[in-house]
């Protein structure tokens, strides 16, 4: 049985995304393990999470507030990927690259949420 997020490549992209996140903070230092860790941890699984819990809601209405908590969450990352930054615990490769997938996570998030909501006002 296949669930409906299962089909979406934005799940996919922010399931690579919370992988490459978990990569990163294994080289972070222990001070730093139930601080940015767990933060940046937390908000990449929060992504690929809430687009799985909203796709099987009741409505496209509920599937579109939880891809906004998403966005959220896309947009915690990029504000953690900052603070490793200025903390020199994120190099500039690794922050533009997560940088990156994270920005084309949530334009391709945003396009779903359009077509969403525009499905709803062409039924």
């Amino acid at each position: 049985m296949a669930f409906k997020f299962e089909k979406l490549i934005v799940w996919d992209k922010a399931l690579e995304l919370t992988n490459s996140i978990d990569q990163l903070v294994r080289h972070f230092p222990k001070s730093e393990l139930y601080v940015l860790t767990n933060q940046i941890k937390r908000a990449a699984d929060s992504i690929a999470l809430n687009i799985a819990e909203g796709s099987t809601g009741q409505s496209d209405a509920e599937f579109v507030r939880f891809i906004n908590y998403s966005i959220r969450s896309a947009i915690e990352v990029v504000g953690c990927l900052y603070i490793g930054k200025k903390r020199e615990i994120i190099n500039e490769s690794n922050f533009h690259n997560l940088y990156t997938k994270t920005e084309k996570i949530i334009i391709m998030l945003q396009a779903l949420k359009k077509s969403l909501r525009n499905k709803r006002t062409d039924d």
